[in-house]
């Protein structure tokens, strides 16, 4: 071998290391930075256009990337017992509690809240017009007047249930319409068929003026009431979950900044506020 290019091979791999260290200490925390954060949450969010004004901060502030799968608030938890999912955003009191409970959840937070509406066509064959909300599904199930149910588990299917309960009806029959989908497909169900329908205030804003074939009639009664939480998932049942991230996001939406947030959604948009902040006021 020539002499100078044996002195050339030295150099080549200098060069080569040198280059290595360059690329690792300037490029690899930007590869890191990306993480990745699984939340489950219902459609209600999802279908109000919430996390498009939520989220993108948040994947801002901590350099990450947030994934959301919308389904029925029940699923949602599934989905978490099964350690597929780092946070929950949910509206169901009674099984939040039990799901920290039972050790999958860390704590259950106050995040926001707003409020169910029975809609049903503008005729109101079952008369149930500015009556409270058990009294309105006496009326529906004693006219047999048709009723789109999401059918899912959902917090929403949750909460009509008990509303059927303290009725005292079992719904059932023809003019009980199970979907087994999210909130804006059942509301276009209930249009279609002339139904009633229990739909949380943020979904129904969002969608009023494309569904104009029905109208809020029995609204503000106490058992309406709709609360959101978010549950971090316990990271000592699932060691793999991104804790840490998923922390933060409980802290973010729960901050002054993720409340203003909240506070502000739907003002502009839709003329009215979809979701009241429960932490900062």
């Amino acid at each position: 071998m020539p002499p100078e290019l044996g002195k050339e091979e030295p150099i080549k791999k200098l060069t080569l290391f040198l280059s290595f260290v360059f690329l690792t200490v300037f490029f690899a925390p930007l590869l890191r930075a990306k993480e990745t954060l699984t939340l489950a949450s219902t459609t209600s969010t999802l279908d109000s256009g919430l996390f498009e004004a939520l989220i993108p901060p948040f994947e801002k502030k901590f350099s990450c990337t947030v994934k959301v799968i919308a389904v029925g608030t029940g699923q949602a938890m599934r989905l978490a017992r099964d350690g597929n999912a780092d946070v929950l955003l949910v509206h169901d009191r009674e099984a939040e509690e039990k799901f920290v409970a039972d050790g999958f959840g860390l704590e259950r937070l106050d995040v926001m809240h707003n409020d169910f509406v029975l809609v049903g066509p503008a005729a109101d064959p079952a008369r149930v017009g500015g009556q409270k909300a058990a009294a309105a599904f006496q009326r529906i199930a004693a006219a047999a007047a048709p009723f789109a149910s999401r059918g899912d588990d959902s917090g929403t299917h949750k909460k009509e249930l008990k509303l059927w309960r303290a009725a005292g009806v079992t719904p059932g029959g023809a003019w009980y319409l199970e979907s087994g989908t999210g909130m804006e497909a059942t509301l276009r169900i209930a249009a279609e068929k002339g139904a009633y329908c229990l739909v949380d205030r943020a979904t129904w804003l969002a969608h009023q003026k494309e569904i104009d074939a029905l109208a809020i009639l029995a609204q503000g009664d106490d058992q309406l009431f709709n609360p959101y939480s978010v549950v971090v998932v316990s990271p000592a049942k699932f060691p793999w979950l991104n804790a840490r991230l998923a922390a933060r996001f409980a802290e973010f939406i729960r901050s002054v900044e993720g409340q203003a947030i909240i506070r502000a959604f739907g003002r502009e948009r839709f003329g009215a506020p979809l979701f009241f902040p429960d932490v900062v006021r």
